[in-house]
């Protein structure tokens, strides 16, 4: 992008220019819940004062207020990851009827390769499922510009946008120039409920209007600049979208492209008339044969992937593989072990929790790491807000075996109140653990309503999670220092005996937001017996070098978990100096 005049050199990633460009075509509202790889995008906006941006309790809700603001006249946002789009599918499905009054856009962020997802969803399929109109930028200048545009689209086609990105556009940073313009929308908030209560016979009017809007969509996406054809060498085409299209280009620079900013609604004529200047045409597409299977019912005989390639991240030599018709046979790197941190709170909650010999189901979030060895505390994990719900359902099948939820304080809020709600409803008995370190942890540490700040800084009321267990009729609410191991582990065993619903609540803060640092433990050598009972608290603190173990006091909080289950006194604390 060459410079004009009155533009700013900058230099973002993709999720701040998105937040960048969203700021530019006059957003006035953002709403999200975090989650990675599109956290950031919150996290940006909230650092422009024209502008009010917000942490929701989940994606669903967040897309919920984001719309009211858009019926109330004025541009909104929401973004989210690929699962947090599932939470908010029952809005998005019928706000494509309803339409919009200013312009409305859904960020998703999708995660090939599963860097930090419980499995890959290609939201293109969204698209064409809920009859949204779909835009792919490949890098964060196009995500500048793309989501600018956006706000064009939904407007003028009466219809929210869905821009998809993914995780490595989300994150790639790139030096472009930007305009710190910003346009002012504003429109009247109409009563007009044929457009905006979805009864039945209102529904039915708009969905006939969704498809006249979907024709006038396709010719849109015909002749938009968002689909770019380049010819090079007519030898090769490419049809491309997203960041696929900056792998191709890599390894084949000379060949011709189609790249597919809109790839819903889908271009046909435009990609007959692109097959037809070129000998052999391949599709690069991460994840999914989206575009391939839409090629092939034209009756256009194009080159796709192999099956094998259907999972995970493509590359620039992947790229080549795919066009040599060769099959994914790559092999996973072996990467460092992920690890709670030094003094993580949750590390004594599950070292407690092993010793119950309980089933244990859980839930999304850092915690999820006690399902590794040596914790090997965990046994389920799907989706958020699930333990609670799968406890409530294995309770009523092992009445005579022992069932622990486990939850972290964000995921409560987020989707665990209703399924407690529904344990409580229907009689089932045991314990939930909630495990409380007073922030959200797993996406780099954001506010939640249980902290009482805001994203923006601000202090706000301030969410009491064992208030709420107790108005849900729990019959047991405890709160607990999970370091103060005996006790937790006594208290266990009195409420998983009792023929109630006891809720045990684990407060202890994550070492992100309390950077406390005690003096360090020490391995005392001739008190040590190398019997290995430290090396099982995962600590990345502990570790074992030619049969010896050591204590990094580099990397040691002084949290003293592993001095209070050495049973031969070995391991003590520094004196200070």
């Amino acid at each position: 992008m060459k410079k004009r005049e009155h533009q700013q050199q900058v230099f973002l990633s993709g999720n701040e220019a998105i937040a960048f460009g969203a700021w530019a075509a006059g957003v006035c509202f953002a709403s999200a819940y975090p989650g990675t790889p599109s956290t950031e995008i919150l996290e940006t906006l909230s650092k422009f004062s024209e502008l009010e941006a917000q942490w929701a309790v989940n994606e669903k809700v967040a897309y919920e207020s984001a719309f009211g603001v858009c019926i109330a006249g004025k541009r909104a946002l929401t973004a989210c990851k690929h699962v947090g789009l599932n939470v908010a599918m029952d809005p998005l499905m019928t706000t494509v009827y309803s339409g919009v009054n200013a312009g409305f856009v859904v960020v998703v962020a999708d995660d090939p390769g599963m860097h930090s997802s419980q499995n890959e969803q290609d939201t293109r399929l969204v698209a064409s499922y809920a009859k949204i109109p779909l835009l792919e930028p490949a890098s964060p200048s196009q995500c500048y510009l793309f989501i600018q545009q956006a706000f064009n689209i939904s407007e003028k086609f009466d219809i929210p946008v869905l821009l998809r990105i993914t995780t490595r556009v989300s994150h790639t940073k790139e030096s472009f120039y930007i305009d710190r313009k910003r346009e002012n929308v504003s429109k009247k908030r109409d009563k007009n409920p044929k457009k905006y209560v979805m009864i039945p016979g209102h529904a039915r009017l708009r969905h006939l209007d969704l498809e006249k809007r979907l024709l006038k969509l396709e010719k849109f996406s015909e002749k938009t600049a968002f689909n770019k054809e380049e010819i090079n060498n007519t030898k090769t085409g490419f049809i491309t979208s997203g960041v696929s299209d900056m792998y191709a280009r890599e390894v084949y620079p000379d060949a011709s492209f189609l790249t597919l900013g809109m790839s819903f609604p889908f271009p046909a004529e435009k990609v007959k008339n692109f097959a037809k200047k070129v000998k052999k045409l391949y599709v690069i597409e991460e994840l999914e044969p989206f575009i391939e299977n839409k090629i092939k019912q034209e009756g256009i005989k194009v080159i796709g992937k192999d099956a094998s390639w259907y999972c995970g991240e493509l590359s620039p030599s992947a790229v080549k593989k795919i066009v040599q018709l060769k099959p994914n046979e790559s092999k996973t790197i072996k990467a460092r072990r992920p690890l709670l941190c030094a003094g993580c709170p949750h590390r004594p909650t599950f070292y407690s929790l092993k010793k119950t010999g309980a089933y244990i189901t859980g839930d999304i979030g850092c915690y999820t790491l006690g399902a590794l060895e040596p914790l090997a505390a965990l046994h389920t994990q799907i989706c958020m807000g699930a333990s609670i719900p799968f406890f409530e359902g294995m309770g009523k099948i092992c009445k005579n075996e022992k069932t622990i939820a486990v939850i972290g304080d964000s995921t409560f809020i987020h989707t665990g109140i209703n399924g407690l709600i529904s344990a409580v409803y229907n009689g089932a008995k045991g314990v939930i653990v909630i495990m409380d370190n007073s922030i959200t942890a797993m996406t780099g540490g954001q506010q939640n309503p249980a902290t009482g700040i805001t994203l923006q800084g601000k202090q706000t009321k301030k969410l009491s999670i064992e208030a709420i267990c107790k108005a849900l009729g729990v019959d047991n609410v405890d709160v607990i220092d999970p370091y103060h191991t005996k006790a937790f582990q006594e208290l266990l065993k009195v409420r998983l005996k009792e023929a109630k619903l006891s809720v045990i609540i684990a407060r202890s803060p994550c070492k992100m937001i309390d950077r406390t640092k005690k003096s360090p433990f020490q391995i005392n050598i001739e008190k040590c017996k190398k019997c290995g009972q430290c090396l099982l608290l995962d600590c990345p603190a502990i570790t074992k070098q030619e049969d010896i173990i050591k204590i990094d006091e580099n990397l040691c909080v002084g949290c003293g978990l592993c001095a209070q289950l050495c049973k031969f006194k070995a391991i003590e604390q520094r004196k200070k100096t």
